[in-house]
Formats: structure tokens, C-alpha cells, sequence
């Protein structure tokens, strides 16, 4: 059987550029200019303003992979391994630097959350013009349009422009029309980050059933470990733009999870994207640093950015996911306070207090989140998220228990009211 994707060889690079800054007077400054203005402009701007310097980074290093029909392919790695350039490549966003690409069949693609959704359009308008964006007719999209909406789940919001949904809203819709397409191979990023429990399974549903029943093709990147397991039979794990495995998924998740556990998550700040500039991020508690969580007490994240110019529908916050990398919570400064979506230049300090006794005994990960919703996600190639280990609380019973302590994500911190009976003889 010859595959229907094969991979040869693919490589990407990237030119990344560093200016240094130094300090220069006013005086040196009119002085070059006047003495010779041209020679200036064009040559001593960098000498007496700094020297740009270029780094070279290969996000992708010969990748090498064969993709067959009706496969699903989960491709998993650390945030920055690659994997999302991948994908772009395959659509043809990005072209390769060296290396080449062989698709049989025609190919749709879902790689952020609302991507070519306009904010001042409704929902309605938004599915011709997304569908038209993904390769559907106009016809098509009529026979289609009753569909898409029932599976989205938003028929209540469906006039009014998509700037007012949340976003598990245009995840919702984004997914319902990638999903009534009829490519003979789909791509798909993390489109499974948002939204709750009851439309992540309709999801997965939705692509097991085109895969088994229509024979359709399914790449799968995902940091939801749970959501991979399920769908897909074989994965591949990237790893600094390098494949460094490809077998059955349970193993594959194995080795991510290890290499998770035992990697270097340490993160140099400041990071800056455009944009954004993300100066700390710290996890304290009784007003420390904080690895391990004592169950007891409330603890707290912090995030220090600053924002360069007026962001509209802008979500600052972070992702909880627990050791599978699972998104069992997220948070946003917005969630409660709307008028915060529109954000001026300046530095700003955020400050969440998790409560005491909410958590279950384990493992998690904190992953910032900073983005306009469905334009633009910062810092996504840079890995910015701390592991805590959180402890039962002191005074939760744990006798009896061990069996039933990973069932769930969050203890309820309230205690029972007990009364016993007591029958009086009359």
C-alpha cells in the first residue's frame, strides 16, 4: 500500500534576529548625522545604536515519515518540538527549507482555534466565509450550514458576531466546519484545548467515526494525552524539531510523559513576542517560590507582562493540566471582568489565589496563556509553564482511601453535616 503522505527528509529553519543596545548621547548622535547624513543612515545606525546579530533555529531536522490511509496519527511533544510547524508545512502555510512532501488526496486543516473568523462577523457569516477559507462551495455550505450549526451547539448565538463568544464558543464552531468537510486527509492542532468535557468527546467521536467509517486520514497533535490515547493507534513523538519515536501510542505516551518528567523546564526571562513581553512567572505560596504545594493552604500564580500597544479581546491566564497534560481548569484576568479585554500599553502584575483544599493529591502542570482571541496566541514556541506536586491536606482522612484518591481532579473543601437520629420512646 503507498502511502497517502510521505515525508522525506523535511527540514525547517528559521532566522531569528538579536539587536543590542547600547546607550548613546545626544550630541554623537547630530554630530554623525550632520557630518555625513547618508553614510549615517545606511551605515552607522547599527554602530552606534547596536549590532543586529542572527541566530539560526531549525524548527524541523530531517523528519522522515510515511502516513497511510484511514490512519490516525497522534503527534505529541513539549510546546517548541515542532509540531505545529509540521502540520503548516503539510498545508502548505510554510514551505520547507530542504526536503520534500507527496500528498495523494485533497486536505483540510484546523490549526488554531478560529482561524479565519472575523471578529466583527456572527456566527452565520462566519461559517461561509471559514468554509470558503477551508475549500467548501457555497452550495455545499447551504446543505451543510443546518449540520454544522446543530454539531456546534450554539444555534442560540448563531447571529451574533463571534467577537462576544467565549472561547470555547469558537472552538465550537471552528471544529463544527472543519468537521463536515469532506477532505480525504485532516489536520489538526489542539483544537480540543478549549471547550468542556461533553463537546471534547463529541469530537473525538466525530473523527473516529470518519476515520472508521469513511476511511479519512488523521493527524492529531495534541498535549491532551487522554484525547490521543483514545483516537489513535500509532504516534509520533518530536522532540527539538527531531522524530524521536514512532510506535504504539500507550508507549509512545510513556516515553513524552518520562521525558516530560525529567526534562529541563527552567525558562529565561524575560521572553518577548511583538507584541507581548512576559517578565515573570512564579508559583508562591505563604509568599514563596513553590514547588511542592501543601494542601492546606491557598497558593497562588503570578504573571508579570507587559503590552506594547492596544490589544483588543485580549485573554491573559493559564491552562491547570495534570500529569497526562489533561486541561482539567483554565482561567483568565477576563473571565469575570469584560472591560479588561480591551488593554492598554503598559506593564501589568496579575495575582490568582488557588484555594486551599481543592486540589487532589498529584501532579500538575501551570501553562500560561496569553492571546486575542482568535487572532493571535504569543509566546506559543517557548515552553512557559512550571510542574507543581500538590499534598493531600493535613487533615484530609486519607485511611481507607489510597484506592480512590486519583479518581477526579478537585476535592470538595467543605465537611459533611452528619445528624444522628435519635427515636424517643413516647
Amino acid at each position: 500500500m503507498e502511502p497517502v503522505i510521505s515525508i522525506k527528509n523535511i527540514s525547517k529553519k528559521y532566522r531569528i534576529t538579536h539587536k543590542k543596545v547600547r546607550y548613546a548621547a545626544l550630541r554623537d548622535i547630530i554630530t554623525y548625522a550632520l557630518m555625513s547624513p547618508f553614510t549615517y543612515f545606511k551605515n552607522r545606525a547599527k554602530k552606534l545604536f547596536g549590532r543586529d546579530t542572527k541566530e539560526e533555529f531549525w524548527a524541523l531536522k530531517d523528519v522522515n515519515l510515511d502516513i497511510y490511509k484511514g490512519e490516525v496519527v497522534g503527534i505529541i511533544g513539549k510546546n517548541g518540538a515542532g509540531k505545529s510547524t509540521l502540520l503548516k508545512i503539510l498545508t502548505g502555510i510554510t514551505p520547507p527549507t530542504t526536503g520534500e512532501i507527496v500528498i495523494k488526496g485533497k486536505v483540510a486543516s484546523l490549526l488554531e482555534v478560529g482561524t479565519g473568523f472575523h471578529p466583527e462577523l456572527t456566527g452565520r457569516e462566519n461559517i461561509f466565509l471559514n468554509g470558503a477559507i477551508l475549500g467548501m462551495g457555497r452550495k455545499e455550505i447551504r446543505e451543510k450550514f443546518d449540520q454544522i450549526v446543530e454539531f456546534s451547539g450554539i444555534e442560540r448565538f448563531i447571529d451574533t458576531p463571534v467577537k462576544r463568544y467565549s472561547s470555547g464558543m469558537y472552538v465550537r464552531l471552528a471544529f463544527s466546519v472543519a468537521a463536515h468537510l469532506e477532505p480525504d486527509i485532516l489536520l489538526v492542532d489542539e483544537v480540543l484545548a478549549v471547550g468542556d468535557m461533553e463537546f471534547q468527546k463529541k469530537c473525538l467521536g466525530k473523527m473516529d467515526e470518519v476515520t472508521r467509517t469513511r476511511g479519512r486520514t488523521i493527524l492529531f497533535v495534541s498535549h491532551n494525552m487522554d484525547a490521543v490515547s483514545r483516537l489513535c493507534k500509532t504516534s509520533i513523538l518530536l522532540d527539538q524539531g527531531k522524530v524521536v519515536a514512532i510506535g504504539k501510542t500507550d508507549e509512545i505516551i510513556g516515553k513524552y510523559v518520562h521525558q516530560m518528567q525529567h526534562g529541563d523546564t527552567s525558562l529565561t526571562l524575560p521572553i518577548t513576542d511583538e507584541e507581548i513581553t512576559l517578565h515573570d512567572f512564579s508559583v508562591t505560596q505563604n509568599g514563596k517560590n513553590a514547588h511542592d504545594i501543601a494542601g492546606e493552604n491557598s497558593f497562588a500564580v503570578n504573571l508579570d507582562f507587559s503590552v506594547h500597544k492596544k490589544l483588543r479581546s485580549f485573554r491573559s491566564g493559564f491552562f491547570l493540566k495534570n500529569a497526562m497534560g489533561t486541561v482539567v481548569s483554565r482561567t483568565f484576568t477576563q473571565d469575570w471582568d469584560p472591560t479588561l479585554e480591551d488593554i492598554e500599553t503598559g506593564r501589568y502584575k496579575t495575582h490568582l489565589t488557588i484555594p486551599a483544599r481543592l486540589l487532589i493529591a498529584g501532579q500538575y502542570e501551570i501553562e500560561v496563556k496569553l492571546f486575542c482571541l482568535g487572532t493571535r496566541e504569543y509566546l506559543k514556541n517557548h515552553l512557559i509553564e512550571k510542574r507543581i506536586t500538590v499534598f493531600s491536606p493535613k487533615d484530609y482522612n486519607e485511611s481507607r482511601s489510597k484506592n480512590t484518591d486519583r479518581v477526579g481532579y478537585f476535592l470538595i473543601p467543605e465537611k459533611w453535616t452528619v445528624e444522628r437520629e435519635i427515636k424517643t420512646n413516647v
